[in-house]
């Protein structure tokens, strides 16, 4: 499989989160691939919610590897949606988030597919994973007993030569404020719910503090964070405001709790507000130590030819759901930055030594497992 070219082919497809029907068309395309023909492939869908890729070489849902990502896109101008090459760097939407690495997993396919290597291999990648990934929950939860020994995941873009081992739990909360309606001249008559919110935000700054570029940055940047993604309330200008609400974007490291969350949200409320925690997840922490962790640094720092070293990311992933199964999670990808900025770009050569070291590593995994 020529991966550059499946890769551009996935990035002109205008997939970003909620457009329907370029996502089945992008998934059409997937299936189509000769080089896949031998795979059993399925696009699931139900309730409406968001389509999920799920191509294998097994009816077994005891798999050996798993490989798990994504192909929708955060919003874009048209022209991020053809690939432009400068400097062995290849600037695209989805091209370091993360259509490149979709298609290094289409590759691994292949390549488990041409030469029949003893492996129950799979891939699955959704397409609403910038809005929650409600669409694997729901694919998870027709599959309740799919497990995986080892899960590759590659949505954790930025440098190849960092081995990801913990993740942070994302909690949206959304803040609601309500107060009394009156005309601007007259506050007194009223209650200003903009108010209620701005106490109550600031209520919560005093559990999360607030960092910038240019101003705190923390010595140890593995803490819990917050921002607060949008802020709103009010119609018009001469009329006090009656309603207001804001989204909280919470990081939660591996040692806090929604619990613990709570606890300090229902200290923070101020009378006339209320919060909802919209949705969370599970951190995802693998021990530096495990086996196949410990195997698969080796091996690729044998092709790189470089070290590699362990880091923890903010961000989350979709391989959340399968470490709560039990599943290694081993979180490795290319290099590239900007990712869901307007000049998002990826290594062309990273992405090619991922596809080598995957696929070697997979040979690796059959020779041991005959």
């Amino acid at each position: 499989m020529n991966i550059l070219d499946t890769a551009q082919h996935l990035i002109g497809f205008r997939t970003e989160t909620g457009n329907t029907q370029e996502i089945i068309k992008c998934m059409d395309y997937m299936k189509s691939l000769p080089e896949l023909h031998d795979a059993k492939i399925d696009v699931f869908c139900k309730d409406e919610k968001a389509p999920v890729f799920f191509a294998r070489n097994t009816n077994d849902e005891n798999f050996d590897v798993l490989i798990l990502g994504h192909i929708d896109v955060v919003p874009a101008e048209d022209a991020m949606f053809i690939p432009r090459y400068e400097n062995g760097k290849m600037y695209a939407r989805g091209a370091l988030d993360m259509k490149s690495f979709a298609a290094v997993a289409l590759n691994s396919l292949e390549h488990v597919l041409k030469n029949k290597l003893p492996l129950k291999f799979g891939v699955i990648l959704s397409s609403d994973e910038e809005k929650g990934s409600a669409g694997l929950e729901t694919f998870l939860a027709e599959h309740p007993n799919m497990t995986a020994q080892i899960v590759l995941d590659n949505d954790v873009g930025g440098n190849i030569f960092e081995l990801i081992v913990k993740c942070k739990n994302p909690v949206f909360v959304k803040i609601t404020a309500h107060g009394t309606a009156v005309h601007g001249s007259t506050p007194w008559n009223g209650i200003d719910a903009n108010e209620i919110l701005m106490k109550t935000l600031a209520n919560i700054r005093s559990f999360y503090p607030y960092y910038s570029k240019t101003g705190l940055i923390p010595e140890n940047k593995w803490i819990d964070t917050l921002h607060f993604a949008k802020i709103c309330g009010g119609n018009v200008s001469n009329v006090v405001s009656d309603y207001a609400e804001a989204l909280c974007d919470f990081r939660l490291t591996e040692t806090s709790s929604i619990d613990q969350l709570c606890q300090n949200l229902d200290k923070a409320m101020v009378d006339g507000a209320k919060y909802e925690v919209v949705s969370s997840s599970t951190p995802v922490v693998m021990d530096e130590k495990n086996s196949y962790i410990l195997a698969y640094k080796e091996f690729a720092e044998n092709i790189l030819g470089q070290k590699l070293r362990f880091e923890y990311m903010g961000g989350a992933t979709d391989s959340r759901s399968f470490a709560v199964r039990g599943s290694t999670v081993i979180m490795h990808s290319g290099s590239g930055e900007n990712m869901h900025a307007p000049d998002e770009y990826v290594e062309i050569e990273s992405v090619e030594k991922i596809a080598e070291i995957q696929t070697k590593f997979l040979d690796k995994l059959a020779l041991e497992k005959k």
